[in-house]
């Protein structure tokens, strides 16, 4: 499942040919993905301008000029292409072609500018939904979303509250999206290991001054695993096809068995199951 810097970087990738453009049409090429599409979907958003194109947690937003909002989620193998006179440009480096089979080319946006954006998802588990306005609460899947994790705003003193008398272990408490939004496996596990605390005690126990450090820690690896294009891990890639590089970066996530890369640290990275996923970290300096 793609992660909130790989969903930024889609994002990032999609905002200069989808921002002040018109929708001039969309073709729908099966009536459904993850779920089926709204009634209307096509024909609402047909002639509308894009205003915007943000994101909440792992959701891409689409604020059009009628105050609808369309939400877009990636799944697990969603991804867009952008193409121009019929032609399809990729630039950048790759590790293996990027998936361009037509049987995947699910929806189409035919924009104002001359550009075509094309979602393919093989495995059908993404989807799009329209909200009527741009707040969370129009939305079911945006109202019960919590904090964002990314910018100045996320920090100790807005965290803290968050873990305060919570059992739970701490690496559970913050992949709850409705505490806060978009954290993943990966990127929980990379700022646990840089703010030295054990992803298995419980979240209740973090006092101020370590919620302080984790909530600088969760920034920090969010912020350059962005400007790093994003893990890129399977079928994951940037809205240009080129895959991402952060996944080079990490300290400990699928790293078990390797010596800790914390200085002065002896410790290995130990691989642990919690609720069915991997968690990997440091027994010793993450105590």
């Amino acid at each position: 499942m793609p992660e909130l810097p790989e969903v930024e970087t889609v994002r990032l990738g999609l905002q200069p040919v989808f921002e002040g453009a018109r929708i001039e049409a969309v073709e729908l090429r099966r009536p459904d993905l993850r779920f089926r599409f709204p009634e209307r979907f096509a024909e609402r958003i047909a002639g509308r301008t894009v205003q915007s194109l943000g994101r909440r947690a792992k959701y891409l937003l689409a604020d059009l000029d009628d105050r609808t909002r369309l939400i877009m989620h990636l799944g697990m193998s969603g991804s867009f292409r952008i193409e121009e006179g019929g032609a399809s440009t990729t630039p950048g480096i790759f590790y293996h072609p990027r998936d361009k089979q037509a049987a995947h080319d699910h929806v189409v946006f035919h924009l104002s500018n001359g550009h075509a954006v094309i979602y393919n998802d093989p495995r059908r588990f993404g989807f799009m939904d329209l909200a009527d306005g741009p707040g969370d609460a129009a939305s079911p899947h945006l109202a019960a979303l919590g904090l964002e994790p990314v910018g100045n705003a996320f920090d100790g003193p807005a965290l803290a509250p968050l873990l305060r008398d919570r059992r739970t272990p701490l690496k559970a408490a913050l992949l709850d999206q409705r505490l806060i939004a978009g954290l993943g496996n990966i990127y929980v596990a990379e700022a646990l290991h840089r703010s030295g605390l054990s992803p298995l005690r419980p979240a209740g126990t973090v006092t101020e001054v370590e919620a302080d450090r984790l909530a600088e820690a969760i920034r920090t690896v969010l912020g350059e695993a962005i400007a790093a294009g994003g893990s890129s891990l399977r079928d994951h890639r940037q809205a240009n096809g080129e895959l991402g590089y952060f996944q080079h970066a990490f300290r400990v996530y699928d790293r078990e068995g390797e010596a800790c890369p914390t200085p002065g640290c002896d410790g290995m990275i130990l691989r642990t199951v919690q609720s069915g996923r991997s968690t990997f970290h440091c027994l010793v300096c993450q105590r």
